[in-house]
Formats: structure tokens, C-alpha cells, sequence
């Protein structure tokens, strides 16, 4: 299935008028925190153009919020890059970062890390900025969910390096792929990016919850779409259209449109959903400036659906044919080009 599959979304979202003023300071920033070690390194990464997808998910951060949330964006990334299930003091070694990365939002901002490398370094001093102004219940509820991604990644990693990556079936996948896409925080993040913050009580009702959910959903499986042949060229088995294909034993074109049939199914979900979001807040008695940001934050979430829909179009990451030391890394296993767990 090729990475420009297109679906039909019922909502356009805008692109931050900083992006290019953001792109420069945010590349300089990567290139001075470590983050690429090579030349190879920083192409590779330029090719992602992930001030693109940062710029389409939070279309209205002030210019320099939006290098801050360039810089963030960016780490995630990086990191499942480093995964090398090859290596056998790997999987320890992610673990290892991990627990430094989600235990940095609830130690104190001027705090070192006590895993030093260029990504818990580098993630030390963005927490700083992203969190500035934010209560200590976005705060908690942002932890919470960074966390649960970190650990899935682990998991994922502790089971490639088993050889049980592929054992997952379809509703233990779409539960996992629903952790590691990473959905819940980079929502948490569009309050942050406007400055404002959902309600409590809007953020814990069941409606929200789902929405959330789905939205998750969407996204992941849209991703395993645009990048299935990239991934299957790496032999990832962590894809929505590899366990359709393992699982119901129908060729690779069946299960890439099973995909999106599932993808659509869960889209439509979510905008049914979307449509009831008025009949929670009178049910809340929510005043008008509460629903103002819950309106906000029905924004945030279409700003990621639609905004990593348009970069998955056309990113790098997701291309299937690669040249040069991008593509040798891939094909030896390794993720990345740069190592950027050590020292």
C-alpha cells in the first residue's frame, strides 16, 4: 500500500504562519543538543520535516512556543529510532533512558538528569518550556499519559528482542498500537500550544474519553498505512496490515484494505462522538468560557488527525525507497544512524 493513500476527512486544519521562522532555530537546536552526530544523520532527519507535522498539529502557538514544541516533537521520534533489538544490551539500555524520560516531569524543572545522554538532555530542558505555565493537573495528566507511551515503547522493544513481536492478535495489537502512537500527551500538548486547559470534569467524562480513544485509533492506523512499506522492508511486525495478514491468512492487498476499512470505521466513530460534545456540556452546566475550551480542545484533536494526515503524505520517514546511510541502517536493523543513548 503506498504511503499517499488518501482518506476523506470532514474538517480542514490550518498551518502555523512561524513555520519557517520555527524550522531554522529548530534545526540549529538539534544539531546543537547532539541530537544528529552526523552529516548522514541530520539529512535524514530533515527529511522527516517534522516542523511540518508540528506546525499542522498546533497551528496557533506563538512563534516561540512553536520552536519549544518543534523541539519536543522531535524526541519521541529520535527515540523509537534508537530501537536495535539486534543488540543485546539494547533493550536494557532504552529501558534505562525511558525511566529517566518519563521521571523528568515530576521531579523538579533545575533537576539533572541522572541518565545522561542527548535525549534525556535534551528532553530535561524542553519539559521546562512546555510546562511553564500550566497547572499541576495538566501537568500530572500530560506525565501520566508521556508515560504510558514510554512504557509501551519498552515493551515493544523487550518484545522484538524476544522474537515475540509478532504474537500480538488483532485486538492485543489495536489495544497496544492505541499506547505506543502516542496520541494522548500530543493532545495534552494543543492546550499547551493555546494556552488554555479542557475542564476537569469535561477531560474525565466518558465522552472525552473515548474521543480521545478513537482519535488515537485513527491516527495509528492511519500511520501503519503510510508507512507499511517502509516498515516492511525493516521487517516490523508492529503494523496494522502485518497482523490482518498473519492473523486472517489473506494476501497483503486484502489486508491493507481491511486497514482502512477499520481506519474509516474508527474515524466515523469519532466524529459521531464529536457531534454529541454539546449535550455533555449542558449535562456538565458548563458556563461559557468552559465551553470556549472545550471547544478548544475539540480542535486539538481534529488539528492531529487532519494535521499528521497531511504530513504522513509526504514525509520522508514514511518513504519506502531509501539510498545511502539511512537505508543501510535500516537494513542492518538499527532505526537510526546517529546512536544517541550514549554519552
Amino acid at each position: 500500500m503506498p504511503q499517499d493513500v488518501r482518506f476523506d476527512l470532514p474538517f480542514e486544519t490550518p498551518v502555523s504562519e512561524h513555520l519557517e521562522y520555527a524550522r531554522a532555530r529548530h534545526l540549529r537546536w538539534i544539531w546543537d543538543m547532539g541530537l544528529v552526530r552526523s552529516q548522514a544523520g541530520f539529512e535524514e532527519y530533515k527529511s522527516w520535516d517534522l516542523p511540518q507535522a508540528a506546525a499542522r498539529t498546533y497551528p496557533y502557538a506563538s512563534a516561540a512556543d512553536m520552536v519549544v514544541l518543534m523541539n519536543w516533537f522531535s524526541l519521541a521520534f529520535l527515540f523509537d529510532d534508537q530501537f536495535d533489538a539486534n543488540q543485546p544490551d539494547r533493550a536494557d539500555r532504552i529501558t534505562e533512558v525511558a525511566r529517566e524520560l518519563i521521571a523528568a516531569p515530576l521531579r523538579p524543572a533545575s533537576i539533572r538528569p541522572r541518565v545522561a545522554c542527548p535525549i534525556t538532555l535534551a528532553w530535561s530542558e524542553v519539559w521546562k518550556h512546555l510546562s511553564d505555565g500550566m497547572s499541576l493537573t495538566w501537568r500530572t495528566r500530560f506525565a501520566a499519559s508521556w508515560g504510558r507511551f514510554l512504557v509501551a515503547h519498552c515493551e515493544e522493544v523487550d518484545l522484538a528482542a524476544r522474537g515475540l513481536e509478532t504474537t500480538l492478535d488483532l485486538d492485543e495489537y489495536a489495544l497496544f498500537r492505541r499506547r505506543t502512537v502516542g496520541i494522548h500527551h500530543s493532545i495534552d500538548a494543543g492546550e499547551r500550544s493555546r494556552g488554555f486547559e479542557v475542564p476537569a470534569q469535561a477531560m474525565a467524562h466518558p465522552l472525552m474519553e473515548r474521543m480521545r480513544d478513537l482519535a488515537s485509533d485513527t491516527i495509528g492506523f492511519m500511520n501503519d498505512i503510510h508507512s507499511f512499506e517502509r516498515e516492511r522492508r525493516r521487517g516490523d511486525g508492529h503494523n496494522l496490515i502485518a497482523v490482518l495478514h498473519r492473523e486472517r491468512n489473506c494476501s497483503w492487498e486484502e489486508a491493507a484494505q481491511e486497514a482502512y476499512r477499520m481506519t474509516t470505521a474508527c474515524l466515523d466513530g469519532y466524529l459521531e462522538l464529536q457531534e454529541r460534545v454539546p449535550q455533555m456540556c449542558d449535562e456538565l452546566r458548563l458556563d461559557d468560557d468552559e465551553r470556549s475550551r472545550v471547544r478548544m480542545g475539540v480542535e486539538a484533536i481534529q488539528h492531529w488527525i487532519n494535521g499528521n494526515y497531511e504530513w504522513a503524505l509526504t514525509t520522508g520517514r514514511y518513504a519506502a525507497a531509501k539510498e545511502g546511510p539511512a537505508a543501510a541502517a535500516e537494513l542492518a536493523g538499527r532505526g537510526s544512524v546517529d546512536d544517541l543513548l550514549a554519552v
